[in-house]
């Protein structure tokens, strides 16, 4: 696999968690475990593309990299092409993964599963997914469904995502989970183009690449990361890492 870059947007603005990346977990703040996490997958160098300097010193003091950005870009992927610009100007990365830096409990082993789809190279966008097995979050609108065909073993093409619970009929349901990788052209593509109308109405930045036609595959694994996004899931990561379990 070509060169990878790890890069993971964060920023203060939360308006349900207010400073959530650098909330208490375990004795550290959150980023700086998302921050070990990928490092320990051991893909490539990682940074954190921010507009706090307040990140970044906390990065920096866990011996990590931080970037700093702008402060009013729209999305993650738009942060972390302005960082990729400053963390690797060469372009020497061929592989730019994006990591919410707000799943602390992310498997290292996961993000390794996330780039093999773009060994592919068809492929423009890989990503995971993994099958819902709680018949609640079959109907939940925040629980963003990958509706796609397989390609091989335990992959998926993908030909949309969406809120609602789809496909109809028998069969499984997949959980998308929010993680990329880009090939560093199709970054720059997706960047460049205009919200999309059905990105628009789903909320779902991902379909601006499926409507602009390119390729999303997803690789599917066991479970699905914690996003930290209320205070109750402050509270369960608090748990699983403060037993000392699910180490990276």
């Amino acid at each position: 696999m070509a060169d990878v870059i790890i890069l993971i947007p964060a920023r203060m603005a939360s308006t349900r968690l207010p400073g959530k990346p650098l909330l208490d977990i375990a004795g550290e703040p959150m980023i700086v475990h998302v921050m070990r996490r990928a490092q320990a997958a051991r893909l490539g160098p990682v940074v954190v593309a921010t507009d706090s300097e307040v990140i970044a010193a906390c990065v920096e003091k866990a011996g990590g990299r931080a970037v700093m950005t702008r402060a009013d870009h729209a999305s993650g992927s738009d942060r972390i092409f302005e960082a990729l610009e400053v963390a690797d100007p060469r372009p020497g990365s061929a592989i730019i993964v994006n990591v919410q830096g707000d799943l602390p409990t992310l498997a290292p082993s996961d993000l390794a599963a996330a780039i093999e789809p773009l060994a592919d190279p068809a492929v423009d966008i890989a990503t995971l997914a993994a099958e819902i097995t709680q018949a609640d979050e079959r109907t939940d609108p925040n629980v963003v469904k990958l509706v796609g065909t397989p390609v091989a073993g335990r992959r998926l093409r993908a030909l949309y995502f969406t809120r609602a619970a789809a496909p109809a009929g028998e069969g499984p349901l997949y959980h998308h989970i929010g993680l990329y990788a880009f090939r560093r052209t199709a970054l720059a593509r997706f960047v460049a183009l205009a919200p999309s109308p059905l990105e628009r109405r789903e909320k779902l930045e991902q379909l601006r690449a499926l409507e602009a036609g390119m390729r999303i595959d997803a690789t599917i694994v066991d479970s699905v990361p914690l996003g930290v996004d209320t205070p109750a899931d402050l509270e369960r990561a608090r748990a699983i890492l403060g037993r000392g379990k699910d180490k990276p």
